[in-house]
């Protein structure tokens, strides 16, 4: 997802990164924030996951054709991130990670 994701994306999970690289860390502190940043992305992730489940890939015609914004694309890969968060800090008590800008 890297043309439709943000470096800085993981900010909206309750974590801020710095400088040229983002250095992120959550822990179990942050699921509240977690949670519901996913509740509000869960419905560009349901409306993403119908457009892919034909497809592993896209054009910006095919994108367009579904209705489907820029934004919601984004969403998709925010949400996707997020669960990545949560279950890690779920099996593993914390989570880091650096994302260069």
């Amino acid at each position: 997802m890297f043309a439709v994701q943000s470096s800085s994306a993981a900010d909206r999970f309750g974590s801020e990164g710095h400088n040229n690289h983002l250095e992120y860390y959550f822990d179990e502190e942050h699921l509240p924030t977690i949670k519901e940043e996913l509740s509000i992305l869960k419905p560009a992730w349901e409306k993403v996951t119908e457009f892919f489940k034909d497809r592993n890939s896209w054009t910006t015609e095919q994108q367009e054709e579904a209705g489907i914004s820029t934004q919601e694309m984004s969403d998709f890969a925010d949400y996707r991130l997020g669960k990545q968060i949560e279950e890690c800090i779920k099996e593993e008590g914390q989570c880091s990670f650096t994302a260069e800008l």
